[in-house]
């Protein structure tokens, strides 16, 4: 079974201006949870889970098992597959897209052990970075020895770098809205023009029979 979840969608609006979020989901042992993100072209994206099962006995959701792990599929737009691994309770996954579109990145549980879903819920904390949002600044300060200025221009180019990237892929997707209307704009025009022809070819056809029809019982 394979959920999109549409609320997903407002989050994903407002990553456009603040590209990351985090939230959590529930999932059953079979249940798959896919997610769509709209990401440029030669962007990083970072993701990092952890989950969670019910406990019964202390009512609330405590860390997993070992045992249990999680499976991480992400499909570019173009459903090709360019990342799909095993990871354990907690991870992190890392990927750059190379096409700019919507990327659908799915997780589910890799546990068939009915006993580690003694409650039938598995709770996934998820968080996602895209872009700039992706660096690690004060290890980058603390590696290439930058000042505090340096490193605040370092950030701006960063965050300059990532709009322009946003505005290529805008115009991207404006320019294949564009297609798609000019296309189906086409598509009307000729078929009006069918229907035209349709009528005026039938319309024929029905004179020219009324009046075989007038002939043979000699009325005309």
């Amino acid at each position: 079974m394979m959920h999109c979840v549409p609320a997903v969608g407002i989050i994903f609006t407002l990553s456009w201006i603040f590209p990351g979020y985090a939230l959590y989901f529930h999932i059953g042992e079979t249940e798959k949870k896919c997610f769509i993100e709209e990401i440029p072209d030669e962007t990083m994206v970072i993701g990092k889970y952890r989950t969670q099962l019910w406990d019964k006995q202390a009512n609330s959701f405590l860390p997993a098992t070992p045992g249990l792990g999680m499976h991480v599929e992400i499909k570019d737009p173009d459903t090709k597959i360019i990342l799909s691994r095993q990871y354990g309770s907690e991870g992190r996954f890392t990927f750059t897209s190379h096409t700019p579109g919507e990327h659908q990145i799915c997780l589910h549980s890799n546990s068939t052990k009915m006993t580690l879903f003694a409650g039938g819920k598995l709770r996934v904390h998820l968080d996602i970075q895209v872009g700039e949002h992706t660096n690690n600044y004060p290890e980058i300060a603390a590696k290439d020895k930058l000042t505090e200025l340096q490193l605040r221009v370092r950030q701006l180019l960063d965050q300059v770098e990532q709009i322009q990237k946003e505005q290529n892929y805008q115009r991207y997707r404006e320019e294949r809205f564009r297609m798609t209307s000019e296309s189906t704009n086409q598509r009307v025009l000729w078929w009006s023009i069918a229907q035209t022809l349709i009528l005026i070819v039938t319309g024929i056809w029905q004179m020219k029979h009324l009046k075989s029809f007038f002939e043979a019982k000699k009325l005309v």
